[in-house]
Protein backbone atom coordinates (compact mmCIF):
# COMPACT_ATOMS: atom_id res chain seq x y z
CA UNK A 1 0.00 0.00 0.00
CA UNK A 2 1.38 3.41 -0.92
CA UNK A 3 1.43 6.24 1.59
CA UNK A 4 -1.10 8.10 -0.57
CA UNK A 5 -3.64 5.27 -0.40
CA UNK A 6 -6.18 5.57 2.37
CA UNK A 7 -6.21 2.92 5.08
CA UNK A 8 -9.11 0.48 5.32
CA UNK A 9 -10.40 -2.24 7.61
CA UNK A 10 -9.76 -4.83 4.88
CA UNK A 11 -6.18 -3.63 4.44
CA UNK A 12 -5.72 -4.00 8.20
CA UNK A 13 -6.73 -7.65 7.87
CA UNK A 14 -10.44 -7.71 8.77
CA UNK A 15 -12.75 -9.15 6.12
CA UNK A 16 -16.34 -8.14 6.91
CA UNK A 17 -17.70 -9.91 3.84
CA UNK A 18 -16.11 -13.19 4.92
CA UNK A 19 -17.75 -12.79 8.31
CA UNK A 20 -21.14 -12.26 6.70
CA UNK A 21 -20.58 -15.37 4.58
CA UNK A 22 -19.75 -17.38 7.71
CA UNK A 23 -23.03 -16.28 9.32
CA UNK A 24 -24.99 -17.45 6.30
CA UNK A 25 -23.26 -20.82 6.32
CA UNK A 26 -23.89 -21.44 10.02
CA UNK A 27 -27.60 -20.54 10.00
CA UNK A 28 -28.75 -24.00 8.95
CA UNK A 29 -26.94 -25.60 11.89
CA UNK A 30 -28.13 -23.06 14.44
CA UNK A 31 -31.71 -23.62 13.31
CA UNK A 32 -31.48 -27.28 14.33
CA UNK A 33 -31.02 -26.25 17.98
CA UNK A 34 -34.18 -24.17 18.34
CA UNK A 35 -36.43 -24.83 21.33
CA UNK A 36 -40.09 -23.70 21.45
CA UNK A 37 -39.14 -20.83 23.76
CA UNK A 38 -37.24 -19.04 20.98
CA UNK A 39 -39.71 -19.46 18.14
CA UNK A 40 -40.81 -16.17 16.62
CA UNK A 41 -38.23 -14.15 18.54
CA UNK A 42 -35.86 -13.39 15.69
CA UNK A 43 -33.06 -15.39 14.18
CA UNK A 44 -29.31 -15.43 14.04
CA UNK A 45 -27.71 -12.05 13.35
CA UNK A 46 -29.51 -9.85 15.87
CA UNK A 47 -27.72 -7.85 18.53
CA UNK A 48 -28.99 -10.18 21.26
CA UNK A 49 -30.47 -13.65 21.47
CA UNK A 50 -33.94 -13.89 23.00
CA UNK A 51 -35.56 -16.62 25.09
CA UNK A 52 -39.15 -16.55 26.37
CA UNK A 53 -38.74 -17.40 30.05
CA UNK A 54 -42.49 -17.06 30.64
CA UNK A 55 -42.90 -20.33 28.74
CA UNK A 56 -41.22 -22.21 31.59
CA UNK A 57 -44.54 -22.61 33.39
CA UNK A 58 -43.60 -25.95 34.96
CA UNK A 59 -41.26 -24.11 37.33
CA UNK A 60 -42.85 -22.51 40.40
CA UNK A 61 -39.73 -20.76 41.67
CA UNK A 62 -37.17 -20.96 38.84
CA UNK A 63 -33.55 -20.26 39.65
CA UNK A 64 -31.34 -19.33 36.72
CA UNK A 65 -27.89 -20.89 36.56
CA UNK A 66 -25.02 -19.62 34.42
CA UNK A 67 -21.69 -21.11 33.33
CA UNK A 68 -18.92 -20.18 30.93
CA UNK A 69 -15.93 -22.13 29.65
CA UNK A 70 -13.65 -22.94 26.73
CA UNK A 71 -11.84 -26.03 25.50
CA UNK A 72 -8.25 -25.00 26.14
CA UNK A 73 -5.36 -26.11 23.98
CA UNK A 74 -7.41 -28.89 22.33
CA UNK A 75 -8.20 -26.27 19.68
CA UNK A 76 -4.59 -26.54 18.49
CA UNK A 77 -5.19 -30.16 17.51
CA UNK A 78 -8.25 -29.17 15.49
CA UNK A 79 -6.12 -26.58 13.71
CA UNK A 80 -3.30 -29.03 12.97
CA UNK A 81 -5.58 -31.81 11.73
CA UNK A 82 -7.99 -29.54 9.85
CA UNK A 83 -10.93 -31.17 11.68
CA UNK A 84 -13.11 -28.33 12.93
CA UNK A 85 -16.59 -29.86 13.26
CA UNK A 86 -16.12 -31.64 16.60
CA UNK A 87 -14.48 -29.03 18.81
CA UNK A 88 -17.85 -27.33 19.30
CA UNK A 89 -19.24 -30.40 21.01
CA UNK A 90 -16.39 -30.12 23.49
CA UNK A 91 -17.36 -26.53 24.18
CA UNK A 92 -21.00 -27.38 24.83
CA UNK A 93 -20.06 -30.26 27.09
CA UNK A 94 -17.80 -28.09 29.21
CA UNK A 95 -20.58 -25.55 29.76
CA UNK A 96 -23.84 -27.50 30.06
CA UNK A 97 -22.44 -30.22 32.27
CA UNK A 98 -21.31 -27.59 34.74
CA UNK A 99 -24.90 -26.31 34.74
CA UNK A 100 -26.46 -29.70 35.37
CA UNK A 101 -24.33 -30.27 38.48
CA UNK A 102 -26.78 -28.10 40.42
CA UNK A 103 -29.71 -29.87 38.77
CA UNK A 104 -30.28 -27.16 36.17
CA UNK A 105 -31.81 -27.86 32.77
CA UNK A 106 -29.66 -26.15 30.10
CA UNK A 107 -31.81 -23.65 28.19
CA UNK A 108 -29.55 -21.74 25.82
CA UNK A 109 -25.96 -20.97 24.91
CA UNK A 110 -23.97 -18.27 23.18
CA UNK A 111 -20.53 -18.75 21.68
CA UNK A 112 -17.45 -16.62 20.99
CA UNK A 113 -15.08 -17.62 18.20
CA UNK A 114 -11.86 -15.64 17.87
CA UNK A 115 -9.80 -16.15 14.70
CA UNK A 116 -6.73 -14.69 13.05
CA UNK A 117 -8.51 -14.74 9.70
CA UNK A 118 -12.13 -15.58 8.89
CA UNK A 119 -12.42 -18.61 6.65
CA UNK A 120 -16.22 -18.89 6.35
CA UNK A 121 -16.32 -22.67 5.88
CA UNK A 122 -14.03 -23.20 8.87
CA UNK A 123 -16.11 -20.98 11.16
CA UNK A 124 -19.29 -22.69 9.95
CA UNK A 125 -17.77 -26.09 10.74
CA UNK A 126 -16.98 -24.97 14.29
CA UNK A 127 -20.53 -23.70 14.74
CA UNK A 128 -21.87 -26.96 13.29
CA UNK A 129 -20.18 -28.79 16.15
CA UNK A 130 -21.57 -26.34 18.69
CA UNK A 131 -25.06 -26.79 17.27
CA UNK A 132 -24.76 -30.58 17.36
CA UNK A 133 -23.64 -30.32 20.98
CA UNK A 134 -26.61 -28.13 21.82
CA UNK A 135 -28.96 -30.72 20.31
CA UNK A 136 -27.33 -33.43 22.46
CA UNK A 137 -27.72 -31.18 25.51
CA UNK A 138 -31.32 -30.16 24.79
CA UNK A 139 -30.54 -26.45 24.65
CA UNK A 140 -30.69 -23.82 21.93
CA UNK A 141 -27.89 -21.73 20.44
CA UNK A 142 -29.32 -18.21 20.53
CA UNK A 143 -26.34 -16.32 19.15
CA UNK A 144 -22.66 -15.61 19.34
CA UNK A 145 -19.74 -13.60 18.04
CA UNK A 146 -17.01 -14.25 15.53
CA UNK A 147 -14.08 -11.89 16.02
CA UNK A 148 -11.20 -11.46 13.57
CA UNK A 149 -7.91 -10.49 15.21
CA UNK A 150 -5.25 -10.00 12.53
CA UNK A 151 -1.84 -9.16 13.92
CA UNK A 152 -2.65 -10.78 17.26
CA UNK A 153 -3.40 -14.28 15.96
CA UNK A 154 -1.89 -16.06 12.98
CA UNK A 155 -4.20 -16.66 9.99
CA UNK A 156 -4.88 -20.26 11.07
CA UNK A 157 -5.11 -19.61 14.82
CA UNK A 158 -8.42 -19.60 16.66
CA UNK A 159 -10.03 -20.06 20.04
CA UNK A 160 -13.57 -20.76 21.19
CA UNK A 161 -15.51 -20.00 24.36
CA UNK A 162 -19.14 -20.15 25.35
CA UNK A 163 -21.64 -19.28 28.02
CA UNK A 164 -24.82 -21.09 28.96
CA UNK A 165 -27.92 -20.47 31.04
CA UNK A 166 -30.05 -23.10 32.72
CA UNK A 167 -32.96 -23.28 35.14
CA UNK A 168 -33.67 -25.35 38.23
CA UNK A 169 -36.63 -25.41 40.61
CA UNK A 170 -35.50 -23.80 43.87
CA UNK A 171 -36.50 -26.72 46.06
CA UNK A 172 -34.72 -29.18 43.75
CA UNK A 173 -31.39 -27.33 43.73
CA UNK A 174 -28.54 -29.79 44.21
CA UNK A 175 -25.52 -29.01 46.38
CA UNK A 176 -23.35 -30.25 49.25
CA UNK A 177 -26.18 -29.80 51.76
CA UNK A 178 -28.00 -32.79 50.22
CA UNK A 179 -25.11 -35.27 50.49
CA UNK A 180 -25.51 -37.82 53.30
CA UNK A 181 -23.35 -40.45 54.99
CA UNK A 182 -24.01 -43.78 53.27
CA UNK A 183 -24.70 -42.24 49.88
CA UNK A 184 -23.26 -44.10 46.90
CA UNK A 185 -20.91 -42.68 44.28
CA UNK A 186 -21.84 -43.69 40.73
CA UNK A 187 -19.27 -43.09 37.99
CA UNK A 188 -20.19 -42.42 34.35
CA UNK A 189 -17.59 -43.32 31.74
CA UNK A 190 -15.90 -40.58 29.75
CA UNK A 191 -15.50 -40.79 25.98
CA UNK A 192 -11.77 -40.20 26.39
CA UNK A 193 -9.71 -37.20 27.46
CA UNK A 194 -12.65 -34.80 27.01
CA UNK A 195 -11.25 -31.22 27.08
CA UNK A 196 -8.90 -31.00 30.03
CA UNK A 197 -5.21 -31.65 30.47
CA UNK A 198 -4.23 -31.13 26.84
CA UNK A 199 -1.17 -29.08 27.69
CA UNK A 200 0.22 -32.15 29.46
CA UNK A 201 -1.04 -34.51 26.73
CA UNK A 202 0.51 -32.45 23.93
CA UNK A 203 3.79 -32.17 25.82
CA UNK A 204 3.98 -35.95 26.32
CA UNK A 205 2.98 -37.10 22.83
CA UNK A 206 4.66 -34.39 20.77
CA UNK A 207 7.54 -32.91 22.77
CA UNK A 208 8.71 -36.01 24.66
CA UNK A 209 7.63 -38.94 22.46
CA UNK A 210 7.85 -37.13 19.11
CA UNK A 211 4.67 -38.76 17.79
CA UNK A 212 2.80 -37.38 14.78
CA UNK A 213 -0.95 -36.85 14.73
CA UNK A 214 -1.36 -39.26 11.84
CA UNK A 215 0.49 -42.06 13.64
CA UNK A 216 -1.63 -45.21 13.86
CA UNK A 217 -1.71 -46.38 17.48
CA UNK A 218 -2.52 -50.05 18.06
CA UNK A 219 -3.87 -49.43 21.55
CA UNK A 220 -6.40 -46.93 20.15
CA UNK A 221 -7.31 -48.79 16.99
CA UNK A 222 -7.04 -45.46 15.15
CA UNK A 223 -4.66 -42.55 14.70
CA UNK A 224 -3.35 -40.41 17.53
CA UNK A 225 -5.16 -37.38 16.11
CA UNK A 226 -8.49 -39.21 16.00
CA UNK A 227 -8.10 -40.30 19.60
CA UNK A 228 -7.14 -36.86 20.87
CA UNK A 229 -10.01 -35.18 19.00
CA UNK A 230 -12.68 -37.57 20.31
CA UNK A 231 -15.48 -35.20 21.40
CA UNK A 232 -16.42 -34.71 25.03
CA UNK A 233 -19.38 -36.78 26.13
CA UNK A 234 -22.36 -34.58 27.05
CA UNK A 235 -24.22 -35.86 30.12
CA UNK A 236 -26.83 -33.16 30.79
CA UNK A 237 -29.88 -35.05 29.52
CA UNK A 238 -28.68 -38.25 31.19
CA UNK A 239 -28.32 -36.47 34.53
CA UNK A 240 -31.72 -34.83 34.18
CA UNK A 241 -33.22 -38.25 33.41
CA UNK A 242 -31.77 -39.49 36.71
CA UNK A 243 -33.39 -36.66 38.65
CA UNK A 244 -36.76 -37.58 37.11
CA UNK A 245 -36.54 -41.31 37.78
CA UNK A 246 -34.96 -41.50 41.21
CA UNK A 247 -33.57 -39.47 44.10
CA UNK A 248 -30.24 -37.78 43.41
CA UNK A 249 -28.24 -35.91 46.03
CA UNK A 250 -25.52 -34.49 43.83
CA UNK A 251 -23.49 -34.49 40.62
CA UNK A 252 -19.85 -33.69 39.94
CA UNK A 253 -18.51 -32.82 36.49
CA UNK A 254 -14.99 -34.26 36.22
CA UNK A 255 -13.02 -31.53 34.45
CA UNK A 256 -9.82 -29.64 35.25
CA UNK A 257 -8.39 -30.88 38.54
CA UNK A 258 -9.44 -34.48 38.11
CA UNK A 259 -11.98 -36.73 39.78
CA UNK A 260 -11.08 -36.32 43.44
CA UNK A 261 -10.78 -32.53 43.38
CA UNK A 262 -14.05 -32.04 41.52
CA UNK A 263 -15.96 -34.53 43.66
CA UNK A 264 -14.68 -32.77 46.78
CA UNK A 265 -16.42 -29.58 45.59
CA UNK A 266 -19.86 -31.13 46.20
CA UNK A 267 -19.09 -32.96 49.46
CA UNK A 268 -19.89 -31.15 52.74
CA UNK A 269 -17.06 -30.47 55.18
CA UNK A 270 -18.06 -33.17 57.68
CA UNK A 271 -18.16 -35.97 55.09
CA UNK A 272 -15.67 -37.68 52.80
CA UNK A 273 -16.01 -39.41 49.43
CA UNK A 274 -14.00 -42.60 49.01
CA UNK A 275 -13.68 -43.80 45.42
CA UNK A 276 -12.27 -47.25 44.66
CA UNK A 277 -9.95 -47.35 41.63
CA UNK A 278 -10.44 -51.12 41.30
CA UNK A 279 -13.99 -50.57 40.00
CA UNK A 280 -12.79 -49.51 36.54
CA UNK A 281 -9.93 -49.59 34.06
CA UNK A 282 -8.89 -46.23 32.53
CA UNK A 283 -8.68 -46.19 28.74
CA UNK A 284 -5.44 -46.76 26.85
CA UNK A 285 -4.83 -43.06 26.27
CA UNK A 286 -4.43 -42.43 30.01
CA UNK A 287 -1.97 -45.30 30.37
CA UNK A 288 0.07 -44.07 27.40
CA UNK A 289 0.27 -40.50 28.69
CA UNK A 290 1.53 -41.90 31.97
CA UNK A 291 4.05 -44.35 30.53
CA UNK A 292 5.42 -42.22 27.68
CA UNK A 293 5.77 -39.17 29.88
CA UNK A 294 6.72 -41.04 33.04
CA UNK A 295 3.96 -39.09 34.74
CA UNK A 296 3.26 -40.11 38.32
CA UNK A 297 -0.21 -41.48 39.01
CA UNK A 298 -1.25 -38.68 41.33
CA UNK A 299 -0.16 -36.12 38.73
CA UNK A 300 -2.25 -37.91 36.09
CA UNK A 301 -5.26 -38.04 38.40
CA UNK A 302 -5.21 -34.34 39.19
CA UNK A 303 -4.88 -33.45 35.50
CA UNK A 304 -6.97 -35.99 33.53
CA UNK A 305 -10.40 -37.54 34.08
CA UNK A 306 -8.96 -41.10 34.03
CA UNK A 307 -12.05 -42.47 32.31
CA UNK A 308 -14.77 -40.86 34.43
CA UNK A 309 -16.58 -37.82 33.05
CA UNK A 310 -19.46 -37.37 35.49
CA UNK A 311 -20.31 -38.52 39.00
CA UNK A 312 -23.75 -38.97 40.53
CA UNK A 313 -24.19 -39.24 44.29
CA UNK A 314 -27.38 -41.07 45.22
CA UNK A 315 -28.88 -42.72 48.33
CA UNK A 316 -28.23 -46.46 48.52
CA UNK A 317 -31.85 -47.30 47.73
CA UNK A 318 -31.62 -45.39 44.42
CA UNK A 319 -28.59 -47.22 43.01
CA UNK A 320 -30.39 -49.91 41.01
CA UNK A 321 -32.80 -47.48 39.37
CA UNK A 322 -29.96 -45.05 38.62
CA UNK A 323 -27.79 -47.70 36.98
CA UNK A 324 -30.72 -49.02 34.96
CA UNK A 325 -31.70 -45.53 33.80
CA UNK A 326 -28.18 -44.79 32.65
CA UNK A 327 -27.82 -48.16 30.94
CA UNK A 328 -31.08 -47.59 29.07
CA UNK A 329 -29.62 -44.31 27.81
CA UNK A 330 -26.42 -45.97 26.65
CA UNK A 331 -24.23 -44.61 29.44
CA UNK A 332 -21.64 -46.98 30.89
CA UNK A 333 -21.86 -46.51 34.66
CA UNK A 334 -20.93 -48.36 37.84
CA UNK A 335 -20.79 -48.06 41.62
CA UNK A 336 -17.38 -46.53 42.32
CA UNK A 337 -17.47 -45.53 45.97
CA UNK A 338 -19.33 -44.22 48.99
CA UNK A 339 -19.76 -41.24 51.26
CA UNK A 340 -18.36 -41.74 54.76
CA UNK A 341 -17.67 -39.68 57.85
CA UNK A 342 -14.68 -37.41 57.51
CA UNK A 343 -11.69 -38.65 59.48
CA UNK A 344 -8.86 -36.76 61.09
CA UNK A 345 -6.61 -37.16 58.06
CA UNK A 346 -9.19 -37.10 55.26
CA UNK A 347 -10.76 -34.23 53.40
CA UNK A 348 -13.21 -33.94 50.53
CA UNK A 349 -12.55 -36.97 48.37
CA UNK A 350 -9.85 -39.54 47.67
CA UNK A 351 -9.10 -42.40 45.33
CA UNK A 352 -8.07 -45.66 47.00
CA UNK A 353 -6.69 -48.98 45.76
CA UNK A 354 -5.35 -49.79 42.31
CA UNK A 355 -7.06 -49.64 38.93
CA UNK A 356 -8.48 -52.88 37.56
CA UNK A 357 -6.23 -54.60 35.07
Amino acid sequence: MSETTGASYAAAGVDIEAGDRAVELMKEWVKKTRRPEVEGLGGLGGFAGLFDASALKRYERPLLASATDGVGTKVDLARKTGVYDTIGRDLVGMVVDDLVVCGAEPLFMTDYICVGKVYPERVAAIVKGIAEGCVLAGCTLVGGETAEHPGLLGPDDFDVAGAGTGVVEADRLLGPDRIRKGDVVIAMASSGLHSNGYSLVRHVFFDRAGWALDREVEEFGRSLGEELLEPTRIYSLDCLALTRTTEVHGFSHVTGGGLANNLARVVPDHLHARVDRSTWTPGAVFDLVGSLGRVERLELEKTLNMGVGMIAVVPAESVDVALTTLADRGVDSWVAGEIVERGEHTSGAELVGDYAA
